[in-house]
């Protein structure tokens, strides 16, 4: 694996430097930082969403992408790796690198990256003009939160706990909770 033999990156040097990397990396203000290994109940759950998304989004003009895909926050001077995001904006069809105008994000928590997730990365994302709903799921409790932009630009939190459907009004669809944690014990 190629490391880093700098300690800030541009925006374009990231990019091209990523492209011959083994393992992904993110990347924040210049710097880059190893993704997070994951894992079994996480790639199941990331799974589940995926298999959700795609089925009931057939169809429309909404595509769902999987955490190989990288998200570009250009407002935060960032990338990263979100477990999901579905977008139908028309530049990120074309653009095979990054999507940078996401409807809805799909962070799934690990013991390593809880803090982050609910911290600086949805700092980030709320930068994110195209952004309507950002999905935290907690596997250890079983609980979805959906974390919706109001006319006001403000983020409503909706609990979703127990064998109830969540609701994605950005993409106009219910995913039943125990559709994303089917197959984890």
């Amino acid at each position: 694996m190629q490391t880093a033999e700098r300690l800030r990156f541009s925006a374009e040097e990231y990019l091209a430097w990523e492209e011959t990397q083994a393992e992904k990396h993110e990347f924040v203000a210049g710097e880059v930082f190893a993704a997070p290994e994951v894992q079994r109940d996480h790639v199941i759950a990331t799974g589940n969403i995926m298999v959700a998304l795609k089925l009931r989004l057939r169809g429309t003009p909404y595509r769902p992408y999987i955490s190989q895909l990288k998200l570009r926050v250009e407002a935060a001077d960032a990338f990263f790796y979100p477990d999901v995001m579905v977008s139908c904006h028309p530049g990120d069809l074309g653009n095979q690198q990054y999507i940078s105008n996401p409807s809805l994000i799909v962070e799934v928590l690990s013991e390593s990256t809880a803090d982050y997730d609910r911290g600086g990365k949805f700092v980030a994302y709320r930068k994110l003009e195209s952004l309507r709903e950002y999905l935290i799921v907690d596997i250890e409790a079983r609980r979805v939160e959906c974390f919706r932009r109001t006319a006001d630009n403000d983020w409503l939190l909706h609990d979703y706990v127990g064998d109830i459907d969540c609701q994605l009004r950005s993409l106009g669809i219910r995913i039943p909770t125990s559709e994303i944690f089917e197959d984890i014990a």
